[in-house]
Protein backbone atom coordinates (compact mmCIF):
# COMPACT_ATOMS: atom_id res chain seq x y z
CA UNK A 1 0.00 0.00 0.00
CA UNK A 2 1.48 3.31 -1.04
CA UNK A 3 0.95 6.85 0.09
CA UNK A 4 -0.47 9.68 -1.96
CA UNK A 5 2.57 10.93 -3.87
CA UNK A 6 3.27 12.35 -7.32
CA UNK A 7 6.89 11.67 -8.27
CA UNK A 8 8.20 11.86 -11.85
CA UNK A 9 9.65 8.54 -13.01
CA UNK A 10 10.36 9.34 -16.65
CA UNK A 11 12.40 12.48 -16.93
CA UNK A 12 12.46 12.22 -20.70
CA UNK A 13 8.68 11.95 -21.08
CA UNK A 14 7.20 14.83 -23.14
CA UNK A 15 5.25 17.06 -20.78
CA UNK A 16 3.12 19.91 -22.03
CA UNK A 17 0.66 22.22 -20.36
CA UNK A 18 -0.63 23.97 -23.49
CA UNK A 19 -3.96 22.30 -24.20
CA UNK A 20 -3.82 20.32 -20.99
CA UNK A 21 -3.17 16.76 -19.90
CA UNK A 22 -6.69 16.29 -18.58
CA UNK A 23 -10.22 17.04 -19.67
CA UNK A 24 -10.56 20.14 -17.48
CA UNK A 25 -9.21 23.71 -17.33
CA UNK A 26 -6.89 24.84 -14.54
CA UNK A 27 -8.15 26.13 -11.20
CA UNK A 28 -8.56 25.06 -7.58
CA UNK A 29 -9.92 21.53 -6.99
CA UNK A 30 -13.50 21.27 -5.77
CA UNK A 31 -15.11 18.71 -3.43
CA UNK A 32 -17.73 16.35 -4.79
CA UNK A 33 -20.55 14.33 -3.29
CA UNK A 34 -21.05 10.57 -3.17
CA UNK A 35 -22.39 8.98 -6.36
CA UNK A 36 -24.07 5.58 -6.47
CA UNK A 37 -24.50 3.76 -9.76
CA UNK A 38 -27.91 2.10 -10.17
CA UNK A 39 -27.64 -1.27 -11.94
CA UNK A 40 -29.72 -2.08 -14.97
CA UNK A 41 -32.26 -4.92 -14.67
CA UNK A 42 -30.78 -8.33 -15.45
CA UNK A 43 -31.06 -8.98 -19.19
CA UNK A 44 -33.40 -11.67 -20.50
CA UNK A 45 -31.38 -14.56 -22.00
CA UNK A 46 -31.21 -14.41 -25.78
CA UNK A 47 -29.32 -16.30 -28.49
CA UNK A 48 -26.85 -13.41 -28.75
CA UNK A 49 -23.45 -13.69 -26.97
CA UNK A 50 -23.46 -12.85 -23.26
CA UNK A 51 -21.57 -9.70 -22.30
CA UNK A 52 -18.57 -10.15 -20.03
CA UNK A 53 -18.61 -9.08 -16.39
CA UNK A 54 -16.44 -6.08 -17.28
CA UNK A 55 -19.16 -4.86 -19.67
CA UNK A 56 -22.11 -5.21 -17.31
CA UNK A 57 -23.19 -2.35 -15.06
CA UNK A 58 -22.63 -2.86 -11.36
CA UNK A 59 -23.60 -1.13 -8.17
CA UNK A 60 -20.28 0.32 -7.01
CA UNK A 61 -20.06 3.05 -4.43
CA UNK A 62 -18.15 6.14 -5.55
CA UNK A 63 -17.25 8.15 -2.44
CA UNK A 64 -16.30 11.75 -3.02
CA UNK A 65 -12.92 11.25 -1.33
CA UNK A 66 -10.99 8.21 -0.16
CA UNK A 67 -8.08 7.33 2.09
CA UNK A 68 -5.37 8.77 -0.14
CA UNK A 69 -3.40 5.52 0.12
CA UNK A 70 -3.22 2.89 -2.58
CA UNK A 71 -3.10 -0.89 -3.00
CA UNK A 72 -0.83 -2.11 -5.80
CA UNK A 73 -2.21 -4.95 -7.92
CA UNK A 74 -0.43 -8.25 -7.46
CA UNK A 75 -0.48 -8.92 -11.18
CA UNK A 76 1.90 -9.17 -14.08
CA UNK A 77 1.96 -9.96 -17.75
CA UNK A 78 4.06 -10.47 -20.83
CA UNK A 79 5.49 -7.64 -22.89
CA UNK A 80 3.05 -6.49 -25.59
CA UNK A 81 4.00 -4.53 -28.70
CA UNK A 82 7.24 -4.49 -30.67
CA UNK A 83 8.53 -1.03 -29.88
CA UNK A 84 12.07 -0.78 -28.48
CA UNK A 85 11.01 1.63 -25.69
CA UNK A 86 9.46 -0.64 -23.04
CA UNK A 87 7.10 1.03 -20.57
CA UNK A 88 6.60 -1.11 -17.47
CA UNK A 89 3.55 -0.07 -15.46
CA UNK A 90 1.88 -0.93 -12.18
CA UNK A 91 -1.80 -0.48 -11.37
CA UNK A 92 -2.89 0.93 -8.01
CA UNK A 93 -6.41 1.28 -6.61
CA UNK A 94 -7.21 3.61 -3.73
CA UNK A 95 -7.63 1.58 -0.55
CA UNK A 96 -11.17 0.79 0.56
CA UNK A 97 -12.86 0.91 -2.85
CA UNK A 98 -15.12 -1.77 -4.28
CA UNK A 99 -12.66 -2.38 -7.09
CA UNK A 100 -10.31 -5.38 -7.26
CA UNK A 101 -6.77 -4.13 -8.03
CA UNK A 102 -5.92 -7.38 -9.83
CA UNK A 103 -9.06 -7.31 -11.98
CA UNK A 104 -8.52 -3.65 -12.85
CA UNK A 105 -4.90 -4.38 -13.74
CA UNK A 106 -5.87 -7.25 -16.03
CA UNK A 107 -8.52 -5.12 -17.74
CA UNK A 108 -5.98 -2.34 -18.34
CA UNK A 109 -3.46 -4.89 -19.65
CA UNK A 110 -6.07 -6.15 -22.14
CA UNK A 111 -6.70 -2.58 -23.31
CA UNK A 112 -3.01 -1.86 -23.87
CA UNK A 113 -2.54 -5.18 -25.68
CA UNK A 114 -5.48 -4.68 -28.08
CA UNK A 115 -4.67 -4.66 -31.82
CA UNK A 116 -6.11 -1.13 -32.27
CA UNK A 117 -4.33 0.19 -29.18
CA UNK A 118 -0.98 1.91 -28.65
CA UNK A 119 0.91 -1.32 -29.37
CA UNK A 120 0.64 -0.28 -33.03
CA UNK A 121 2.97 2.62 -32.20
CA UNK A 122 6.31 1.26 -33.40
CA UNK A 123 8.25 3.20 -30.76
CA UNK A 124 6.72 1.68 -27.62
CA UNK A 125 5.85 -1.59 -25.94
CA UNK A 126 4.12 -2.19 -22.60
CA UNK A 127 4.32 -4.62 -19.71
CA UNK A 128 2.19 -4.95 -16.60
CA UNK A 129 4.31 -5.64 -13.52
CA UNK A 130 3.38 -6.24 -9.91
CA UNK A 131 4.12 -4.66 -6.56
CA UNK A 132 7.81 -4.15 -5.87
CA UNK A 133 8.92 -4.60 -9.48
CA UNK A 134 10.84 -1.83 -11.28
CA UNK A 135 8.42 0.26 -13.32
CA UNK A 136 8.26 3.40 -15.45
CA UNK A 137 4.76 4.63 -14.69
CA UNK A 138 1.78 4.02 -12.44
CA UNK A 139 -1.90 3.87 -13.36
CA UNK A 140 -3.96 4.94 -10.32
CA UNK A 141 -7.71 4.54 -9.91
CA UNK A 142 -8.84 7.07 -7.31
CA UNK A 143 -11.93 8.71 -5.85
CA UNK A 144 -12.88 12.08 -7.37
CA UNK A 145 -11.35 14.05 -4.48
CA UNK A 146 -8.10 12.11 -4.50
CA UNK A 147 -7.90 12.27 -8.29
CA UNK A 148 -8.34 16.05 -8.10
CA UNK A 149 -5.51 16.30 -5.56
CA UNK A 150 -3.17 14.16 -7.67
CA UNK A 151 -3.94 16.01 -10.89
CA UNK A 152 -3.53 19.39 -9.21
CA UNK A 153 -0.22 18.38 -7.63
CA UNK A 154 1.03 16.88 -10.89
CA UNK A 155 -0.03 19.37 -13.55
CA UNK A 156 -1.87 22.21 -11.74
CA UNK A 157 -5.19 21.46 -13.43
CA UNK A 158 -8.61 21.36 -11.80
CA UNK A 159 -10.28 18.12 -12.80
CA UNK A 160 -13.49 19.21 -11.01
CA UNK A 161 -14.21 15.83 -9.46
CA UNK A 162 -15.12 14.60 -12.95
CA UNK A 163 -12.07 13.99 -15.11
CA UNK A 164 -8.94 11.89 -15.49
CA UNK A 165 -5.43 13.18 -16.13
CA UNK A 166 -1.88 12.28 -17.02
CA UNK A 167 0.82 13.31 -14.53
CA UNK A 168 4.61 13.11 -14.77
CA UNK A 169 4.74 9.62 -13.21
CA UNK A 170 1.72 8.09 -14.93
CA UNK A 171 -2.05 8.19 -15.26
CA UNK A 172 -4.80 9.10 -12.79
CA UNK A 173 -8.23 7.56 -13.44
CA UNK A 174 -11.24 9.10 -11.72
CA UNK A 175 -13.29 6.29 -10.16
CA UNK A 176 -16.51 8.03 -11.21
CA UNK A 177 -15.56 7.78 -14.88
CA UNK A 178 -14.31 4.18 -14.47
CA UNK A 179 -17.69 3.17 -13.02
CA UNK A 180 -20.14 5.50 -14.83
CA UNK A 181 -18.59 5.99 -18.23
CA UNK A 182 -19.74 9.15 -20.02
CA UNK A 183 -23.14 10.33 -21.33
CA UNK A 184 -21.49 11.09 -24.67
CA UNK A 185 -20.21 7.52 -25.10
CA UNK A 186 -22.74 4.91 -26.21
CA UNK A 187 -21.21 1.51 -25.57
CA UNK A 188 -20.14 -1.03 -22.95
CA UNK A 189 -18.32 0.29 -19.89
CA UNK A 190 -15.20 -1.67 -20.87
CA UNK A 191 -15.00 0.33 -24.11
CA UNK A 192 -15.20 3.60 -22.20
CA UNK A 193 -12.46 2.40 -19.89
CA UNK A 194 -10.41 1.74 -23.01
CA UNK A 195 -10.96 5.36 -24.04
CA UNK A 196 -9.78 6.56 -20.61
CA UNK A 197 -6.59 4.49 -20.71
CA UNK A 198 -5.82 5.16 -24.37
CA UNK A 199 -6.44 8.92 -24.03
CA UNK A 200 -4.30 9.40 -20.92
CA UNK A 201 -1.59 6.99 -22.11
CA UNK A 202 -1.59 8.95 -25.36
CA UNK A 203 -0.71 12.04 -23.34
CA UNK A 204 2.05 10.09 -21.61
CA UNK A 205 3.43 9.20 -25.04
CA UNK A 206 3.47 12.88 -25.98
CA UNK A 207 0.19 13.34 -27.87
CA UNK A 208 -1.89 16.47 -27.28
CA UNK A 209 -5.62 17.09 -27.71
CA UNK A 210 -7.34 16.82 -31.09
CA UNK A 211 -10.86 17.55 -32.25
CA UNK A 212 -13.31 16.06 -34.75
CA UNK A 213 -12.08 15.77 -38.35
CA UNK A 214 -15.60 15.90 -39.80
CA UNK A 215 -19.19 14.69 -39.37
CA UNK A 216 -19.50 10.92 -39.29
CA UNK A 217 -15.76 10.36 -38.80
CA UNK A 218 -14.36 8.41 -35.87
CA UNK A 219 -13.47 10.67 -32.96
CA UNK A 220 -9.71 10.68 -32.31
CA UNK A 221 -8.84 9.01 -29.02
CA UNK A 222 -7.03 12.26 -28.13
CA UNK A 223 -10.29 14.19 -28.46
CA UNK A 224 -12.00 15.18 -25.21
CA UNK A 225 -15.06 13.14 -26.12
CA UNK A 226 -16.72 13.64 -22.74
CA UNK A 227 -17.17 17.32 -23.69
CA UNK A 228 -19.06 16.50 -26.89
CA UNK A 229 -18.49 14.64 -30.15
CA UNK A 230 -19.03 17.61 -32.54
CA UNK A 231 -20.40 15.33 -35.24
CA UNK A 232 -17.87 12.54 -34.80
CA UNK A 233 -18.63 8.96 -33.79
CA UNK A 234 -17.49 7.92 -30.31
CA UNK A 235 -14.31 5.87 -30.48
CA UNK A 236 -12.11 4.26 -27.83
CA UNK A 237 -9.07 3.31 -29.91
CA UNK A 238 -6.06 5.19 -31.33
CA UNK A 239 -6.15 3.24 -34.62
CA UNK A 240 -8.97 2.21 -36.93
CA UNK A 241 -9.68 -1.32 -38.18
CA UNK A 242 -7.23 -0.80 -41.05
CA UNK A 243 -4.41 0.17 -38.72
CA UNK A 244 -4.52 3.89 -39.51
CA UNK A 245 -4.12 6.41 -36.71
CA UNK A 246 -7.43 8.22 -36.13
CA UNK A 247 -6.57 11.91 -36.06
CA UNK A 248 -8.10 15.35 -36.36
CA UNK A 249 -7.13 19.00 -36.03
CA UNK A 250 -4.95 19.71 -33.03
CA UNK A 251 -6.44 21.83 -30.27
CA UNK A 252 -4.36 24.96 -29.66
Amino acid sequence: MGTLMVVGLLGSTPYLLDSGRSDAPSGAPRPRSTVRITPEPAPTPTPTPTRTAAQLPAEIDVPSRGTGSFVTADAGGAKVGRGPRLLRYVVEVEAGLEISPAQAANEIADILAAPRGWTRNQAYSFQLVGAGAPHDLTVKIATPGTADALCWAGIRQDTKGEYNCEVPDGVVVNLKRWVEGSPTFDGPIHDYRALIINHEMGHFLGHTHMTCAGPGRLAPVMMQQIKGLHGCVANAWPYDENGRLVSGPHVT
